[in-house]
């Protein structure tokens, strides 16, 4: 059944793009390691950073599309769950420096030292642990989806209401992060990172590693959101996108329809932004940011909202152009033209770059409609 549910994919769309992500997982850390800087093919430790960097942003972006694209709920918030996955795996990685930390303190963080703590906090506590931090990095993203979904969606709170109230999620965890007192980091956040699981964090072996697991990461949940999107609750949720109160009427419960989807959503959150801190090597409170989120929003609308695969394509295209254009003369101007971008995106491209690609057809009857008797779906 799941092997057909994969099959099913119009044009063999999920089919490239995960044989793309897998070929990157083995053939970029391979060119890194196994040729010479002078090889034209040497794959350099800041590109394959940069590479993972953005894997994890199609991860993110895979996660909203899920909610999005599939269940209507915009949620302006999606980067507070990216960015607690990420003072998970933060919070591990500081209790790893030990001694080698400016103050050479055995237990308390350097932060926590220059402010004159005596002593952990309470909630620190197992972070030393790598099972347990990676237990947090699904587990606290998850519980907070899970919480804000029971009270807003049996609420029934929906439309731009609901993606205020996500907005405001986040600010509210950004402003208390700034917080010194709030025990992680205060404006400056985790970083100096030494290593992890044992493996110097800085080291060409551990990058690659990062940059394969990011890759595999990202197929992974490929495969999640496909088998949700094409099951019998996937179709639920399509049809609480399309026509709420109609679907309620039917008799399904749709705030735990809407609870399910955002929680699974903000655990894949959680992870991209976990496998995120170790190799940009800091997380502080900006990642809170609501421009973030906002601009999260941008990536799955310019790679085709409800394509997942064009969710992931968006996140690249958007942070590749990002990263290209934010240096020299043009650095200025790029928020005026991601927002053109999104402007002309909505106008012109309303199924985003992946609208452009051909769709299969499905094999006409005699009457003309699909010889199976379904709609075509959108492609995946």
């Amino acid at each position: 059944m799941i092997t057909r549910r994969l099959i099913e994919a119009p044009d063999g769309r999920g089919w490239i793009f995960l044989a793309i992500v897998l070929v990157a997982a083995v053939l970029v850390p391979l060119l890194h390691l196994l040729l010479p800087p002078s090889s034209p093919f040497h794959v350099s430790t800041s590109v394959m950073t940069l590479w993972g960097k953005y894997l994890c942003f199609a991860l993110l972006a895979l996660s909203l599309d899920l909610v999005w694209g599939y269940c209507g709920i915009l949620s302006l918030g999606h980067g507070a769950f990216f960015a607690l996955g990420g003072y998970a795996m933060g919070m591990y990685l500081m209790r790893q420096i030990g001694t080698r930390g400016v103050y050479a303190h055995p237990t308390l963080p350097d932060f926590m030292v220059f402010l004159n703590w005596k002593e952990l906090p309470w909630f620190w506590y197992g972070f030393d642990w790598f099972p347990y931090a990676l237990l947090m990095v699904v587990l606290v993203p998850g519980v907070l989806a899970f919480v804000f979904g029971w009270f807003a969606f049996r609420s029934r709170v929906t439309g731009v209401y609901l993606s205020i109230i996500t907005q405001a999620l986040t600010y509210a965890l950004m402003l208390g992060f700034f917080r010194n007192n709030f025990g992680f980091g205060g404006n400056n956040g985790l970083t100096d990172f030494k290593d992890i699981l044992g493996f110097n964090i800085q080291s060409s072996q551990t990058r690659a590693a990062l940059f394969a697991l990011s890759a595999v990461a990202l197929a992974l949940g490929y495969v999640v959101a496909r088998m949700v999107v094409q099951s019998k609750a996937g179709k639920v949720l399509i049809a609480i996108r399309d026509a709420e109160s109609r679907t309620r009427f039917l008799g399904y419960r749709v705030e735990n329809y809407k609870t399910y989807v955002f929680t699974l959503s903000a655990c894949m959150a959680g992870i991209a932004g976990a496998l995120y801190v170790p190799q940009v090597g800091i997380i502080n409170p900006s990642e809170f940011a609501p421009a973030n989120s906002i601009e999260m929003v941008i990536w799955v609308a310019v790679g085709g909202r409800s394509t997942l695969v064009g969710a992931a394509l968006g996140a690249v295209i958007v942070n590749f152009a990002k990263s290209t254009f934010t240096t020299g003369m043009l650095a200025p101007y790029w928020l005026f033209a991601l927002g053109a971008l999104f402007v002309l995106v909505t106008i012109f491209l309303p199924k985003g770059i992946l609208g452009l690609m051909p769709q299969r057809a499905e094999p006409a009857g005699p009457n003309g409609s699909p010889a199976n008797g379904r709609v075509a779906q959108p492609a995946e």
